[in-house]
């Protein structure tokens, strides 16, 4: 715990921005860390609430009244011991987790929540300025060989876990440079790319290999995929040259929307326009979409519908609409009946601020165009009851639009790695792999592993890195007899 009394002492304090004019100019992250004196009285709130329901709430059980204590007394340099003993990319959850921990925090049910990720930010961000961030070789090789298929935050956090128990790991990436979608999915005014190069650079430096540009069992194509690699390794080789491999190639299947006028030009997958730009704003060629002068419709309300409004407003778009399929959320929720549960609110994110009309309860039915390229879409009205969605009558209406992006979600991996490797699928197209009793994450490939979206579907980082976790353990069980990896 913090301060016994913080709690009634001093009220949250969120992390600022820059304003909404200067941060458009550029794809530079525009938040504003709190300051060591601000953090410290943030932590000062964490309450002795006896049972800590925020351990439960974060997906790799960050121990955060311990941390939040010590950066209230400036033990800044503990702190991130105690951060980095749960989860191994602090910097990546502290800038785009939704913070599921806040929404547990006891503090949560009758006043503000403690501004968890804030502290955390600031921890990591400061390990890193003062150099306490430092590379963890194993002393002792094992002589093991352990291949990772996919560099998202599974997928690294795998490798390095394993890597620092003595393992040999190659870590596999189908696009030219290591990521995932943390490098090509998410803006990075969201979460420069740098972050993902200085740990790279720690990975490297405790014996993990990167191996970008190279396709892996089979061809992996799809709609945005930032597929150029050059090489290809099939399954057989690498169940053939390693001990042990894990797959953790994500989820990057689209959801369509097949209507009348889905052909036209204009209409795109999400990724077809946030993947190009991420790659611009690293040097490797223009961005062919431009909602320069456009108006922009998103579909689709969760965050890579808003990482398209933020792109589009950086672009200079005219304007910029996003149609949810579901009602409008309450403002507040009622915390009596969903804490410490996550609960289902009105959200605006920092991309909405900077310009965006929101419309719920709206389906999509049709584009029209001319010439061949979109100019427009109809759209109706919806009336949801007991959980069911019908059209309301006479409610049809049209919304001008020059370019359009399915912001809907994923569904499955891509391409046919999963059959490559002879991994049996659950009924969703996932690797089939559970997470308790014995054999976790392990498929029913022999020797091969899955974790992450490959695994359980489309999620969030922090699940990412907690799965990339607890299957390095499994992995590691599976190749010693033995672990001393955490779960």
């Amino acid at each position: 715990m913090g301060k016994p009394t913080g709690f009634l002492e001093y009220q949250r304090l969120s992390e600022a921005y820059e304003p909404v004019a200067e941060r458009l100019k550029k794809y530079k992250e525009f938040v504003l860390r709190l300051t060591d004196e601000q953090a410290a009285v943030q932590g000062a709130r964490c309450m002795d609430c006896g049972i800590p329901f925020c351990n439960n709430g974060c997906p790799v059980n960050n121990i955060i009244p311990d941390w939040n204590d010590l950066v209230y007394r400036g033990q800044w340099k503990e702190a991130i011991e105690v951060l980095h003993s749960t989860n191994n990319f602090p910097e990546f959850t502290g800038r785009i987790c939704p913070a599921p921990c806040e929404a547990a925090c006891t503090l949560n049910i009758n006043a503000d929540a403690v501004g968890i990720k804030s502290i955390e930010h600031a921890i990591i961000d400061k390990a890193w300025e003062e150099g306490w961030v430092q590379p963890r070789p194993a002393a002792v090789k094992t002589g093991k060989k352990v291949a990772v298929v996919g560099s998202g935050p599974a997928g690294l956090a795998a490798a390095q876990q394993l890597a620092r128990v003595g393992h040999d790991v190659t870590v596999f990436e189908k696009s030219s440079r290591i990521g995932g979608l943390l490098r090509y999915g998410i803006p990075d005014f969201k979460m420069e790319k740098g972050l993902i190069d200085r740990r790279m650079a720690q990975m490297e430096a405790e014996g993990v290999r990167f191996r970008a540009g190279v396709i892996v069992g089979a061809e992996t194509t799809g709609p945005g995929i930032a597929n150029d690699a050059q090489e290809f390794v099939s399954a057989e080789a690498l169940q053939k040259d390693f001990d042990a491999v894990v797959l953790a190639a994500g989820s990057e299947v689209p959801r369509d929307l097949p209507v009348p006028g889905r052909d036209l030009v204009g209409v795109h997958f999400a990724l077809e326009f946030l993947i190009p730009q991420n790659k611009a704003v690293a040097g490797d060629g223009p961005n062919p979409i431009s909602a320069e002068g456009k108006h922009v419709v998103v579909i689709g309300g969760g965050d890579t519908g808003s990482d398209c409004v933020g792109t589009s407003n950086r672009h200079g778009a005219a304007s910029v609409t996003q149609f949810e399929l579901m009602p409008m959320p309450p403002e507040e929720e009622n915390k009596a009946l969903t804490w410490p549960y996550w609960p289902i609110k009105m959200r605006t994110s920092s991309s909405h601020e900077e310009g965006c009309e929101r419309d719920f309860a709206v389906a999509t039915k049709e584009f029209f165009g001319k010439d061949g390229r979109v100019t427009g879409l109809k759209a109706v009205r919806l009336e949801w009851k007991d959980g069911r969605m019908s059209e309301v009558a006479g409610s049809e209406f049209e919304v001008k639009a020059d370019l359009v992006f399915f912001a809907m979600g994923f569904t499955n991996p891509l391409g046919k790695l999963l059959e490559a490797f002879g991994v049996e699928k659950d009924a969703r197209g996932n690797a089939k792999a559970t997470t308790d009793g014995v054999g976790c994450y392990a498929t029913s490939a022999p020797k091969v592993f899955a974790a992450g979206d490959v695994r359980r579907g489309q999620s969030l980082v922090v699940w990412a890195i907690r799965e990339g976790r607890q299957c390095a353990r499994e992995v590691d069980q599976f190749l010693m007899g033995e672990t001393v990896l955490p779960r």
